[in-house]
């Protein structure tokens, strides 16, 4: 993508999941070998796990820092190494300081930098809009109440340095996504392109709910069938939170969970009034 440094070499964050072969059968079609023993089918469709191969928690997976670096109490681009997470709690609870995982572009660190104009470790929702517009990635502030949210993990409505570049690479993913699957260089994707592209990330979603989404998302309503770039990243940021909370609760991957009255309004109504 024009602009973007180049993602450092093991960068987990925003990547799609391994190539791997996907299955002409319809959706929720039990993979090919029929389940194991003892185990009902499952309610998916035969991607290679139920939502695609399980994230690392926040916090984990980063690259290995390179030799000579990484030591206790290290800084990365002038921000100090952050304490170890606490389990996440509230919406509503305090960021925790952050710091640039070891490997970042420079270029990413002084767009952060720029951003955060009173050095405090932390940048606001507008501030991170306009770092982001700077890389020729304009979004409205709905979407980037959703990339903080589903970054950091509460509403706080701030983000550190390792979420910020979270968010950087996991972008630039996301549009080379956008960019491959629209073929016909229009700008927009349509339904067929929309689950594909969801494939790839590793996202199987029913047509009834792929319908949804091209009605939500779609500028016109519903009337072209077909999502530009910035209602795309919307799309993703959706269906890969929600996944991600439905998954918290489904521990055994079958495809059911059992929530709270509590538990569904706070996983819910964080997307809804981003």
């Amino acid at each position: 993508m024009s602009n973007y440094p180049p993602n450092p070499s093991g960068y987990p964050y925003g990547g799609p999941p391994p190539s791997q072969s996907y299955s002409s059968a319809p959706y929720g079609a039990p993979p090919q070998g029929g389940p194991p023993p003892n185990q009902p089918p499952s309610p998916y469709a035969p991607v290679a796990a139920p939502y695609g191969a399980p994230s690392a928690p926040h916090g984990h997976g980063a690259p290995s820092a390179p030799h000579g670096h990484g030591a206790p109490n290290q800084s990365y681009g002038g921000y100090p190494t952050p304490p170890p997470s606490a389990p996440y709690g509230s919406p509503f609870a305090a960021l925790v300081p952050s710091a640039f995982p070891p490997g970042t572009d420079p270029s990413v660190i002084a767009c952060f930098q720029v951003a955060d104009q009173d050095g405090s470790g932390f940048i606001d929702d507008k501030e991170l809009q306009r770092a982001l517009s700077s890389y020729n990635q304009s979004f409205g502030l709905r979407t980037v109440h959703l990339l903080m949210y589903l970054f950091t993990n509460n509403n706080t409505r701030k983000i550190g340095p390792k979420e910020f570049t979270q968010v950087f690479y996991s972008l630039q993913s996301w549009r080379s996504i956008f960019e491959r699957f629209d073929r016909d260089r229009s700008g927009k994707i349509d339904t067929n392109e929309l689950r594909e592209s969801l494939l790839s990330l590793g996202f199987s979603v029913s047509p009834v709910v792929l319908d949804l989404l091209v009605s939500k998302f779609d500028k016109s309503g519903g009337k072209n069938r077909a999502i530009e770039y910035d209602n795309f990243i919307e799309c993703c940021l959706t269906v890969k939170g929600l996944t991600e909370k439905f998954k918290e609760k489904d521990t055994a991957f079958s495809g059911s969970a059992t929530f709270t009255y509590e538990s569904f309004m706070l996983t819910v109504l964080p997307f809804l009034i981003a």
